[in-house]
């Protein structure tokens, strides 16, 4: 039975504040009764009966397992008010009441809310697909692992056989074949599911093939080898070398778009590719609609399914893509320029070095962690890199009913801030103070108490000391919004008697966390989320 963990550190990993918010699952092969391996297996099945109608899980494996290790006194009968009743104050009061004590049961011991945070359908593919390459599939990913990402995907596969961006959405090319890829690597055959890989295969081949990937896609499947890097644009990693004033360097971009861009470039840089198989050789026949010696590589380069074209490429970007394409990339791969290309690939991951050892290998998020997970084991197989980025895979794993996913990342603190403000509000304060206190207590554990390490603004980085970060203070990433929330909740705190709540958070602690916030103003005088506006918009609406 999966066995959900918290604040708990492991082999590999490193913390700031000894691992204060981490949440994981564990297979435990020995837990659980009987009673209770049999109702998993009834919300599973009940989950898969009606996945067309609800696609959302309700984590109810998790629900289990807390309001068991959490009991508390019983929850009051409900109050029940006929619809010619007026409603009074005491049938408000008590139901408040009982919500309350019931979300009291679902805190971990470390004061956060533990939850997913996920949805998107091309999150986990390319975690599979880059285990692959490494050859660490089953060292990383178990049997029941396995199991469960299948289940997954499954359970999300949309009628028409088809996988959406996310579990809401349509089938789009980019989930389908992904997702597809994803089964096959662990194992699934051709007919695998009563014909569910079938009608995937055929989605695929009915709206284009594989060169109808969109350009994360197509990079995600070059690195595989199911398609040619000469089929991609160009990820030039000598954007790196460029001044910083110039308005296309990576460090002007928004800080999501430049942890993206570098690895990808690193790894476009170095035309990598995994090993050529006897699966990857089925997977050319079975995903393209000609034969891959004939394919035309440079046509597919912006070749898209329609149920994939979110906004159409600005004809300003296509003749910038043609021009990096047929000019300066064959340029770039011949000398001299070669060691200006080898200089810009040794910077590039200077910068994935730093990013990974000052997020504690989280990365700024899921996609960013695998891109630098690649980039790392292509760099050395062998090295300490590479183990720290295993150790920290299952923090990004979550089990539910309706199977294993991967999270963009956790959303502990962000949770906490509105959780506590919730609780404050009502009139209910003194029969709740020990999940109070312990929420104070995460969420003084969660500030962010230094900035990132060295020379961070040569590195692109912003301020962090005094931040909240959406999830963790391991992960290290200052958010505007959630040092709001953050600040709030401990000024609240600090109004109330130590002897309830605990001891407030130190002054100069507030004024870090209130200097953050205001160095992250633009000049409109708005806050972004993760770092004031450093270029021009009109590279915006040239390149996006």
């Amino acid at each position: 039975m999966w066995k959900l963990k918290t604040g708990e550190g492991g082999l590999w990993l490193t913390t700031t504040n000894d691992h204060v918010g981490r949440q994981y699952w564990e297979f435990d092969p020995g837990a659980g009764t009987p009673e209770e391996r049999a109702e998993v297996e009834r919300l599973r099945a009940e989950f898969t009966k009606n996945r067309f109608r609800v696609k959302q899980s309700s984590d109810l494996l998790m629900k289990l397992q807390l309001t068991k290790e959490n009991r508390s006194g019983p929850i009051p009968a409900p109050s029940k008010v006929k619809e010619t009743e007026e409603i009074t104050k005491e049938a408000v009061t008590n139901t408040l009441r009982r919500a309350l004590i019931y979300f009291s049961m679902q805190q971990s011991h470390n004061g956060f809310w533990p939850a997913e945070n996920a949805g998107p359908l091309f999150f986990l593919p390319p975690l599979v697909l880059i285990l692959y390459v490494m050859g660490s599939v089953d060292q990383v990913l178990g049997p029941e692992y396995k199991k469960e990402i299948i289940r997954y995907a499954y359970n999300h596969q949309n009628e028409d056989g088809g996988w959406g961006f996310h579990i809401l959405g349509p089938s789009t090319m980019f989930g389908t074949a992904l997702n597809y890829i994803a089964l096959r690597l662990l194992g699934e055959g051709l007919d695998g599911d009563e014909s569910a890989m079938a009608r995937a295969r055929q989605w695929i081949l009915n709206h284009g093939g594989l060169v109808a990937i969109p350009s994360w896609g197509k990079f995600w499947v070059a690195v595989l080898g199911l398609y040619e890097w000469s089929g991609c644009n160009p990820v030039p990693p000598e954007m790196l070398l460029l001044p910083k004033s110039f308005p296309f360097y990576p460090g002007n971009m928004l800080c999501y778009c430049r942890l993206v861009y570098i690895p990808m470039a690193y790894l476009y840089g170095r035309k990598f590719v995994g090993p050529k198989t006897d699966l990857i050789q089925s997977l050319r026949k079975e995903l393209h609609t000609e034969p891959y010696d004939q394919i035309d590589w440079n046509r597919a380069r912006n070749t898209l399914a329609k149920e994939d074209v979110y906004y159409p490429h600005p004809l300003a970007q296509d003749i910038l893509w043609g021009f990096l394409h047929h000019v300066a990339e064959p340029i770039a791969n011949r000398w001299p320029f070669t060691k200006m290309r080898e200089k810009a690939l040794k910077l590039a991951m200077e910068h994935i070095h730093y990013e990974d050892e000052n997020s504690r290998y989280f990365c700024i998020g899921c996609v960013e962690k695998l891109l630098c997970m690649l980039a790392v084991w292509v760099e050395d197989p062998k090295s300490e890199a590479n183990k720290f980025h295993l150790g920290r895979i299952p923090d990004y794993l979550w089990i539910a009913e309706d199977g294993l996913k991967f999270q963009s990342f956790g959303s502990q603190m962000w949770d906490v801030g509105f959780i506590i403000q919730a609780y404050l509000s009502s009139n209910l304060i003194e029969e709740f103070l020990p999940t109070l206190r312990r929420a104070h207590d995460f969420v003084k554990a969660s500030q962010v108490c230094q900035n990132p390490s060295g020379d961070f603004a040569k590195m692109g980085r912003h301020i962090s000391k005094g931040a909240w970060t959406f999830s963790t203070q391991d992960h290290g990433w200052q958010v505007s919004d959630c040092t709001g929330e953050g600040l709030k909740v401990s000024l609240l705190f600090s109004l109330m008697p130590t002897e309830l709540v605990g001891e407030k958070i130190e002054t100069q602690r507030f004024y870090d966390a209130v200097n953050v916030i205001l160095s992250l103003q633009s000049k409109n005088g708005g806050f972004p989320a993760w770092e004031s506006q450093r270029t021009f918009s009109w590279v915006e609406v040239m390149l996006v």
